[in-house]
């Protein structure tokens, strides 16, 4: 089990940029993938970004391709999700999961989440 802490969600304007933290707890959080999700009022959790254990491979949701970058530093056991260009579409409670696969979708744990608010 990996215990998830998200960080540095705000209130952003459109076209402004935040950056997203997911720090862990537990031995093998850097053997594992991980990914950031994201749900709006009155709308199903959707998947935004991906990173393999390494941060090798990444993996983006078609709406945020382009203006978010996900990425990982497994000495700090954390990873972060840069969001330029935001959208106020883009405004939502952002989640970490873990562990995360191409395949398999969201694993078991998850963060409390934290809110993305992006004004027009």
């Amino acid at each position: 089990q990996v215990q998830l802490v998200e960080s540095g969600g705000g209130l952003v304007q459109a076209g402004g940029s935040l950056r997203l933290s997911c720090a862990a707890s537990g031995r093998t959080f850097s053997s594992i993938a991980v990914g950031w999700f994201r749900q709006a009022p009155g709308k199903e959790r959707e998947f935004v970004a991906g990173i393999s254990w390494n941060g090798g491979r990444t993996y983006y949701a078609d709406s945020v391709k382009g203006r978010f970058a996900i990425s990982r530093d497994n000495a700090k056991n954390t990873v972060y999700l840069q969001m330029n260009s935001l959208k106020p579409e883009d405004t939502a409670v952002y989640y970490c999961n873990a562990p995360w696969s191409y395949v398999g979708g969201p694993g078991a744990d998850w963060g409390q989440g934290t809110q993305v608010t992006v004004s027009s």
